[in-house]
């Protein structure tokens, strides 16, 4: 990127940094349409190197009469930056939704030539998303607790009330207090799980390897529901451990591959999952509670090829009681989203027909700054009154 860096930034070697380090694909196009230049992350976003890229011109890359070859002939005959907002850029070859804001400016050192920044929809999304996936939770935690009272109290009266009609009822209506029994059994089951959601207590979390959690789960599916569908593993093997509980991991990512077997259950031979992890910079969540960003550079994904998800479920796909199964409680996923969120992550999910993915952005795990914290804690728990009075006094209390 020297011949871009050098018009763009006042030392060639810091200004290819710079460019290279941010997250957002920053393209520089010559007046004839040809790309002159790009930065790492325009290479992940096109999938394509640098060097294919530079033979090429931006119409090849864009869908047909995309609103970007007209921003650019804007600007440049204005000479004035201009942005365009919630832009589709998708192709096949990148994928059919690739939702970005565009940010284009003219290079005065370079007569002609344009700058273009893209910034993915995406990653403002998964923060809205993640605020309302919370706000979900709560709503339910309220819910269970009430289920949980004013419920399950009175269903236990039903039931015992039928089983004692059952002792005196003919064969028929043995039938009907039976159902009885079992209706209030599986509306106290279903109550049991939703009681999951009022458990606010803190999670006991510390490095965990995330592909360790992967493989128990992928024993756990090929030995019973996803026997006869093929897992493919992509994995970033130099991956850091996740700062995580290692069992809700396993209930979280259990779940997500219980959905996709599901799923790809009427494709035959053609069923598979695939599970990928990678580490993505550039991801930073607001979190309740805390003055700083939480970096989420570790993403975790499931992948299968099924029909994919209803377009107007999406928004709403980890409220609870929303579901496609015609027997699903619609609480599986709510879960999933209240662990992920109680872990300072981000789960979200793009669907299309044959394509369907569920991603989790967690953070990693940082020995230096949990040491930071227990020394943290020793130090308030030495300056505590019970600790000097224990520590200082060497006379036993009378």
């Amino acid at each position: 990127m020297t011949s871009a860096a050098e018009h763009l930034w006042p030392a060639s070697s810091d200004g290819e940094a710079i460019l290279n380090a941010l997250p957002n694909p920053v393209l520089l196009v010559a007046p004839d349409g040809r790309i002159v230049d790009a930065n790492i992350a325009a290479e992940s976003f096109f999938e394509i190197s640098t060097q294919f890229l530079q033979r090429q011109s931006l119409k090849e890359l864009v869908p047909f009469g995309s609103p970007l070859l007209a921003l650019i002939d804007q600007v440049r005959a204005s000479g004035s930056p201009v942005n365009e907002y919630k832009v589709d850029l998708g192709t096949p070859r990148i994928g059919g939704d690739r939702q970005v804001d565009m940010h284009v400016a003219p290079l005065t050192e370079r007569p002609g030539h344009i700058v273009v920044m893209l910034q993915e929809r995406t990653i403002a999304d998964k923060m809205d998303r993640q605020l309302t996936h919370r706000s979900a939770a709560r709503s339910v935690i309220a819910l269970a607790a009430m289920l949980a009272h004013e419920i399950k109290n009175p269903l236990s009266g039903i039931r015992g009330a039928a089983q004692l009609l059952e002792q005196a009822a003919s064969s028929e209506d043995r039938m009907l207090t039976r159902l009885i029994c079992d209706e209030a059994d599986r509306i106290v089951t279903l109550v049991d799980r939703m009681e999951v959601f009022g458990d606010d207590r803190p999670v006991a979390r510390g490095p965990v390897n995330i592909h360790s959690v992967l493989d128990h789960v992928k024993r756990l599916a090929q030995s019973g529901f996803a026997r006869n569908i093929r897992i493919v593993e992509e994995y970033d093997p130099s991956l850091p451990p996740v700062l995580a509980n290692q069992d809700q991991l396993i209930q979280v990512f259990l779940n997500l591959v219980k959905n996709a077997a599901e799923a790809v259950a009427d494709l035959g031979s053609d069923a598979e999952i695939q599970l990928t992890t990678a580490f993505r910079p550039g991801v930073r969540l607001s979190v309740p509670g805390k003055k700083s960003r939480v970096s989420l550079p570790l993403e975790f994904c499931v992948k299968d090829n099924g029909p994919g998800v209803p377009e107007d479920l999406l928004p709403n796909l980890f409220d609870p009681f929303v579901t496609t199964k015609q027997t699903g409680s619609g609480l599986g996923l709510a879960l999933v989203a209240k662990i992920v969120g109680d872990h300072g992550g981000i789960i979200e999910c793009e669907s299309q027909p044959r394509k369907t993915v569920f991603r989790v952005l967690l953070p990693m795990f940082n020995i230096a700054k949990q040491l930071d914290q227990n020394s943290c804690l020793d130090v308030r728990d030495m300056s505590s009154p019970a600790s000097r009075n224990s520590g200082g006094n060497n006379d036993a209390p009378r």
